[in-house]
């Protein structure tokens, strides 16, 4: 009897135990859940602000680059902020156009380093030009992109001779290397000093090789502010430019001139429609005429 009395109390405490066991094995289960919830969730805001935290880094970097990488400046301010494209010039000079006047600080066009690179990969275009290239430059790249699929590098700058033009050149090449075709848009500003045009032409051809096509945009200037004396010697030195120009490319097979002069004085009404000043293009009707000279060259000679 003894044991038998025994027994239910031995199997009450056991089942006691078990249950109180099984209540804290129940709660355990219960919690572990809740547990797994906030632990997500902290790995959730900690992603979250790793993320932020990264982006925040991206931006500031890309800011330093921003400040950093050379841009290409807009077509309506310079450097001096005057706004002009135009280098200043002072009397009748040697040969009646005046004598060059600084022209360093006037506004500028030039590609940065990613996008000279990028035309190289991708047999591109190089562009060194004057202050009608700063202001056409932008609209020739999407002229060459939609019709022939080249892209282009610019080193425009207002006011500077040719010289300046192929010391860039002289420094691409040293730099980067060359592409196979180059288009040289200058020698307005050397209507001031013709006789030294022809040397600095023999210099980018002696750069270049004679492998690469080189187009050369011949010149035409008659500024309308001028009195008539200096217009007409714009005109003269114009010629001048641009017969030595003609005489260099009987030297250079490679030599290909886009005659933008010849194109003007054809014209039914001259040049006036297309120059808004007797030497930079007139918009659109002049820029887009020019691009497309120089589009069309280089889509015939593929």
């Amino acid at each position: 009897m003894h044991q038998v009395r025994g027994a239910p109390r031995h199997v009450a405490v056991r089942r006691r135990r078990l249950m109180l066991g099984g209540g804290r094995t129940l709660k355990q289960v219960h919690l572990h859940p809740h547990h797994e919830r906030v632990s997500l969730l902290r790995a959730f805001l900690g992603s979250v602000a790793s993320i932020f935290v990264t982006l925040v880094v991206l931006a500031v970097l890309a800011g330093v680059l921003v400040v950093l990488e050379p841009r290409t400046t807009d077509a309506d301010t310079t450097a001096d902020g005057t706004g002009s494209y135009s280098v200043p010039t002072t009397g009748a000079g040697r040969y009646g156009s005046g004598t060059l006047g600084p022209w360093q600080d006037l506004i500028r066009r030039i590609s940065p380093e990613d996008q000279i690179r990028d035309t190289l990969t991708f047999d591109g275009i190089f562009l060194f030009g004057d202050s009608i290239a700063v202001q056409d430059s932008a609209s020739l790249e999407r002229r060459l992109a939609d019709s022939t699929g080249d892209s282009i590098a610019f080193h425009d700058w207002s006011g500077q001779p040719t010289s300046a033009a192929v010391d860039a050149l002289e420094q691409w090449s040293r730099d980067y290397g060359l592409p196979r075709r180059i288009v040289m848009a200058v020698g307005t500003n050397d209507i001031f000093d013709p006789p030294a045009f022809a040397a600095q032409v023999e210099r980018a051809m002696k750069i270049a090789g004679p492998d690469r096509t080189v187009y050369w945009v011949n010149v035409y200037v008659s500024r309308t502010k001028q009195p008539p004396a200096v217009r007409d010697a714009d005109l003269a030195n114009s010629a001048w430019v641009n017969n030595e120009l003609y005489e260099a490319s009987l030297n250079h097979p490679n030599l290909r001139i886009i005659d933008w002069s010849s194109f003007l004085t054809s014209r039914p009404d001259g040049p006036t429609p297309y120059l808004r000043d007797g030497v930079h293009t007139s918009e659109p009707l002049g820029g887009s005429a020019r691009n497309e000279l120089i589009t069309e060259a280089i889509k015939n000679s593929r």
